[in-house]
């Protein structure tokens, strides 16, 4: 069946959660993928930053390949060797003692939610329950996310939103300061913000976080869902910025491709969840912890932050070298291979573009390209990307 067949089929039976591009993609291979005409795609969006090993790596396929014929699902009522194995590499190359998985990166955030007001009701009492944000923030889709997360956009029609949150500007350590309340229990923040625009803080910004809360004995979750596993050179973020959370959340790109999300905490701040308190029937099951052991074992094994850390230099310095040619681009900026390009005007046109020539791009808050290609990015992509946007900046002068 051809694109166009797919496309009126999907009309026809799919719910329009989506305003999606007339593109029908059927084969990934590194940082390619193919539609359902035969046609070739640079691809520089990586599944919004869930294909960091390209589609269909090796040791991923291979591993879920192996798994799906061994066990596929079984109960969390079990030990599962796959989800324990995963643990300890997660835990073991992190600030972590405890990992609790699920199946997204909404998951994880519900969860973190929940475990901080456990935790804060068990050691001051219930009235410590509310939770600051930041705005422009994005934490997922579900009642608890969407009142956490800071966009009025993401919200509409919600109402009545989850109590006990307070939004807060991001990278303003004093507003943060200020909004705390008797009732506060934690403070999340994404280190680098990636729906919002891939907006980087001062340097000094977490260090003055980590001393708020150390100050008012509140807990600091880090949401690492987009820029966790190597995406900015290092495995996490926070490892930037010299401070240590209490608590994680990552999804995206830990298994490669397959759903799975996980929070990771401290052992004292695990001890709140208890048989009851919380779960995931799919959460951590073999076959997607088995793709998650291949995924951070690739990562850690094969060169793969150098290498980000690398091609990003690369390609922050060309994109610098564009915005000097073209007016329309405003400003640069990113860390390791999450960069964003903010415009001077909406960027969707770019992006439309970019398609038709076969590149694949993302443009966050409407003037915004955000470029998160897979980690095993090549400088011979990173020239093709650029001669293609680099056509499409000259077309628009």
């Amino acid at each position: 069946m051809n694109s166009a067949a797919w496309i009126e089929k999907a009309d026809k039976y799919i719910m329009k959660t989506y305003g999606r591009y007339p593109l029908v993609p059927v084969k990934g291979e590194g940082c390619y993928v193919w539609d359902a005409d035969g046609k070739k795609y640079l691809d520089f969006l990586a599944g919004v930053a869930v294909n960091n090993l390209g589609h269909c790596h090796p040791a991923v396929t291979a591993a879920l390949s192996k798994q799906a014929h061994e066990l596929i699902h079984c109960s969390n009522y079990y030990h599962i060797p796959q989800q324990i194995e995963l643990a300890e590499l997660l835990c073991s190359h992190s600030f972590a003692d405890k990992a609790f998985f699920c199946n997204s990166g909404a998951e994880a955030n519900e969860a973190a939610i929940k475990l901080a007001r456990r935790y804060s009701r068990e050691k001051h009492g219930s009235d410590r329950y509310e939770i600051i944000t930041a705005l422009s923030s994005f934490h997922g889709r579900t009642m608890a996310t969407v009142s956490a997360t800071g966009q009025e956009k993401v919200q509409k029609f919600f109402d009545p939103l989850l109590h006990g949150f307070r939004h807060v500007p991001f990278n303003d350590a004093a507003a943060l300061r200020e909004a705390i309340s008797p009732c506060t229990c934690a403070i999340m923040l994404e280190p680098i913000q990636g729906e919002g625009g891939v907006v980087v803080p001062d340097a000094s910004y977490f260090q003055e976080v980590r001393k708020i809360c150390d100050e008012n004995g509140l807990l600091l979750i880090f949401d690492e869902v987009q820029v966790g596993m190597g995406r900015t050179g290092k495995l996490f973020a926070y490892e930037h910025f010299g401070v240590t959370p209490d608590i994680m959340t990552l999804a995206k790109a830990l298994a490669g491709g397959a759903p799975i999300g996980t929070m990771l905490a401290t052992d004292e701040i695990a001890q709140a969840f208890v048989p009851g308190t919380h779960g995931s029937t799919f959460g951590g099951n073999p076959l997607v912890t088995a793709a998650g052991i291949a995924t951070v074992n690739t990562i850690l094994s094969e060169g793969i932050l150098n290498r980000c850390e690398e091609i990003g230099e690369y390609l922050m310095g060309e994109l610098e070298a564009l915005k000097g040619r073209f007016p329309i681009i405003a400003d640069v900026r990113g860390i390791g291979l999450m960069i964003g390009v903010e415009l001077n005007a909406p960027g969707g046109d770019i992006v439309k573009k970019a398609l038709e020539r076969g590149l694949l791009l993302n443009c966050a808050q409407e003037k915004v390209l955000r470029f998160v290609p897979p980690l095993i990015v090549g400088k011979k992509e990173v020239d093709e990307m650029l001669a293609t946007l680099t056509d499409i900046l000259e077309e628009m002068k």
